[in-house]
C-alpha cells in the first residue's frame, strides 16, 4: 500500500513518513504542491497526506487539481488552522479527512489506516446501485437520472452512495459523517447540510419528483413520495 506525504516542513515530513513505513506503506514523499501535485498524478497511491499550507501551490490548490482531473484517491489534509470554519473548508473541498497539528503520530496512523480500507471496500462492494429513476456507477464514478448525466463532488457521491445503500432508511447525520469522513465530527457543523443541498440542486431540476427528504430531529432518507 503506497502513501503519498506532501509536507513542506521536513521534521514533519520526516516524522509522519517514518510512521507510516514502521506501519507497513511505502511512502513517496513531497517537499511543496507543485512536485506533490506532479507525483500524485503520475503515481497510484492508496492514500494522500497533504499539508494545507505549501509553497509553489497550496494545499487546497493541489486538492482542486486532482478533484478536477477526477483523481478520487483519498486525501487527508494536515494543517495548524484549527477553526470549525477551517475545517469546513477542507472538507468541503474534497477532503476525506482533516487532522489538526501537532497531532499524535498514532492518531494519523489509525485514519491512514481507515481511509485505505474504506477505499479497498469500496472497489469490491457492488460497483452499481439503482433505486427509482437514479442510477449510481462506483466505477465510472458516475450519476444518472434517467437519462441525464450528473457531475459530483467527491463527497456528494460518497454520500449519495451511502443513501442509496440504505434506501428508504432514515439515517442520521452522524451516521453520515462517520462513514462519508470516517471519523465523529463537531456535530454542530453545517458541512453536512451544505453538501446535502448541493446534492439536491443537481438532483432535482424542476419539474423533478424530490428523492433527498429531511426528517426533522432524525436525519436523511432517500425515497420517493
Amino acid at each position: 500500500m503506497k502513501i503519498l506525504v506532501i509536507e513542506d516542513d521536513l521534521t514533519t515530513r520526516e516524522f509522519v513518513a517514518r510512521g507510516l513505513r514502521e506501519h507497513g506503506f511505502v511512502v513517496d514523499e513531497a517537499e511543496d504542491g507543485h512536485q506533490g501535485l506532479m507525483m500524485a498524478t503520475s503515481c497510484e497511491y492508496q492514500l494522500i497526506v497533504l499539508d494545507r499550507m505549501l509553497p509553489q501551490l497550496d494545499g487546497l490548490k493541489v486538492l482542486a487539481a486532482l478533484r478536477a482531473t477526477e483523481n478520487h484517491t483519498p486525501v487527508l489534509i494536515l494543517s495548524a488552522m484549527d477553526s470549525v470554519e477551517d475545517r469546513v473548508v477542507g472538507l468541503t473541498a474534497g477532503s476525506d479527512d482533516y487532522l489538526i497539528k501537532p497531532f499524535a503520530l498514532a492518531e494519523l496512523v489509525a485514519r491512514a489506516k481507515i481511509l485505505v480500507k474504506r477505499n479497498q471496500l469500496v472497489a469490491i462492494v457492488s460497483s452499481e446501485y439503482s433505486y427509482d429513476d437514479l442510477r449510481l456507477d462506483i466505477k465510472s464514478h458516475r450519476v444518472w437520472r434517467g437519462s441525464r448525466l450528473i457531475n459530483l463532488q467527491q463527497k456528494e457521491f460518497l454520500l449519495l452512495q451511502y443513501l442509496m445503500e440504505h434506501v428508504e432508511s432514515v439515517v442520521s447525520r452522524m451516521s453520515l459523517f462517520e462513514s462519508v469522513w470516517s471519523y465523529h465530527f463537531d456535530p454542530k457543523t453545517n458541512v453536512i447540510d451544505v453538501h446535502i443541498a448541493n446534492l439536491r440542486k443537481k438532483l432535482e431540476l424542476e419539474g423533478e419528483p424530490s428523492l433527498i427528504h429531511t426528517v426533522r430531529g432524525a436525519g436523511y432518507v432517500l425515497r420517493r413520495v
